[in-house]
């Protein structure tokens, strides 16, 4: 099966992030995941590719979620050893022209998502945070309640997604407004 979407990377394939990935998945996306557990089935089945590494991740796709349990996981997965970061570097400018775009949707730190998003930008990637309600419900329905950080433009560019994964998507001003709203 031929997809014509977006290059989507989702990092984190949890609870909420499974369910996640797969609404992306569901709508016509080319998939490339990571996580530390086992990746659900039914993400293989609908031909999501399975990544060796958050860097791996970011080199093939344009997009990247990530969906993690806490400030201390998503600095690992954006800046460790093989992180996004990594793959930031390698390929800066996406296939489309437009930069890559790191997308945080974990409910974290406010203060260390403004310094994550220092260190993507400086990267030549674009950052939003965008911590989410609704639990695993709102996550398998696509009926999340997203509340986002970060520059307009952006926004605009993942709105598509967002309505995607939610229900009530709100731009709420600068990157770390996110996880201060949540």
């Amino acid at each position: 099966m031929s997809k014509s979407g977006m290059k989507i990377g989702f990092i984190g394939l949890g609870i909420m992030g499974a369910p996640m990935a797969l609404n992306l998945l569901k709508a016509g996306h080319v998939m490339f995941v990571q996580t530390r557990s086992k990746v659900p089935l039914d993400l293989v089945e609908g031909g999501a590719t399975l990544c060796t590494s958050a860097e791996e991740v970011a080199k093939r796709a344009d997009v990247i979620f990530t969906m993690l349990p806490d400030t201390p996981n998503v600095q690992e997965v954006l800046f460790g050893e093989r992180g996004v970061s990594a793959g930031l570097k390698a390929t800066a400018n996406a296939s489309t022209g437009q930069p890559k775009l790191v997308i945080d949707m974990s409910s974290i730190s406010p203060m260390a998502t403004k310094a994550m998003a220092e260190r993507i930008h400086a990267l030549g990637a674009e950052f939003l945070d965008a911590p989410v309600s609704g639990g695993e419900v709102g996550a398998k329905a696509a009926s999340l309640t997203i509340m986002v950080g970060g520059l307009p433009g952006s926004f605009e560019r993942a709105k598509p997604l967002f309505e995607t994964l939610g229900k009530n998507i709100t731009h709420v001003g600068g990157i770390g407004d996110g996880q201060t709203t949540k």
